[in-house]
């Protein structure tokens, strides 16, 4: 009998966390039958041996070269066997009856694409969001308060129907890491589907472990070169692809002269032209190189649109977000 559920956990120089992990997937209580399978994308530290040694019973895939994040999860969901994907992190840990908790919210609401648990801290146990909403140029704004409906969920804990993943086309791997999961939350809210986080459950994460920083500490926002270059490049093109037009166009017009902006005062301010050269101009330019596949794959994420303007901007906020970040904890760090 096929499972309902297939639980896909992509892992990369892991070792440290993937036990901790797939022992709170296997120690939940359900009353349907899942499946686990680990993407091990040709890690170095010993992970996959590990998972393959203590763990017989979880289906290990094995890349021999570092695919990233969007193909490992893609390479899951083409073996996986079972109606509902469950997509988690190497470094998340998940709390009592979740999984029951997800389907039982799945089964009941004909309108969920894509579901989630709320998030919290690993050591501390802070909640750290239940779900996202974004601003008008595509920055996650952590949602705290219980809500029925929120713009996005974080890759990390990522429930969806096998079918509908497949409609949707699974995560851009053109996109590397980064908004993916932005991306394919936007594309079906476009198609009508609902973005909702279970309040019964939840899940603990050590946010940084993968790229370094995108969090605060002792109230400075810390991140890294690479983690802000992805970001903010996966970010103009989610605008570029999903946002309704003339939207997408007057907000890029804004967001990329801004970004510039913020480049130059950066370096300024921190004394070095890196920022600019290694996250600002690469997000500029990566929009202006990418046109044509924009283009294309904008066709694609209109197509059979359900929603209308004012339904897509519902979950969005003026408040430029990094901008009330800025406010709060001054210049961030980055390494």
């Amino acid at each position: 009998m096929n499972p309902r559920l297939s639980v896909c956990i992509a892992n990369y120089q892991g070792a440290a966390v993937i036990g901790r992990c797939l022992d709170s997937v296997l120690a939940q209580f359900c009353n349907f039958e899942f499946e686990v399978i680990v993407h091990d994308d040709a890690s170095s530290d010993g992970s996959a041996e590990l998972v393959a040694a203590r763990y017989p019973g979880v289906s290990l895939l094995r890349a021999e070269r570092n695919l990233g994040f969007c193909e490992s999860n893609n390479r899951m969901a083409a073996a996986a066997s079972g109606e509902y994907l469950l997509l988690l992190n190497n470094d998340t840990r998940l709390h009592p009856g979740s999984l029951q908790s997800l389907l039982d919210a799945a089964e009941s609401q004909d309108d969920a694409g894509v579901l989630s648990l709320p998030q919290f801290e690993m050591d501390s146990g802070e909640l750290l969001d239940r779900g996202m909403l974004l601003d008008l140029f595509a920055n996650p704004i952590p949602c705290l308060e219980p809500a029925q409906e929120v713009a996005t969920v974080m890759g990390s804990c990522l429930w969806i129907r096998r079918s509908l993943w497949d409609q949707l086309g699974g995560f851009p791997t053109w996109f590397g890491s980064m908004a993916e999961d932005m991306y394919l939350c936007t594309r079906a809210r476009l198609l009508g589907y609902k973005i909702k986080v279970v309040e019964t459950g939840g899940y603990d994460h050590v946010v940084g472990h993968s790229f370094g920083g995108g969090k605060v500490d002792d109230n400075r926002l810390t991140t890294s070169y690479r983690r802000r270059r992805l970001s903010e490049l996966n970010k103009n093109r989610v605008i570029a692809t999903c946002f309704p037009a003339p939207a997408h166009w007057l907000l890029l017009s804004i967001q990329l002269p801004l970004l510039l902006a913020e480049g130059l005062v950066l370096g300024v301010l921190k004394g070095t032209s890196r920022p600019l050269r290694e996250v600002y101009w690469p997000s500029i330019a990566g929009i202006l190189r990418d046109l044509p596949r924009l283009r294309r794959e904008r066709r694609s994420c209109m197509m059979n649109r359900q929603i209308g303007m004012p339904a897509f901007f519902r979950q969005l906020r003026f408040r430029h977000h990094k901008l009330a970040l800025l406010w709060r904890h001054g210049i961030p760090s980055i390494g």
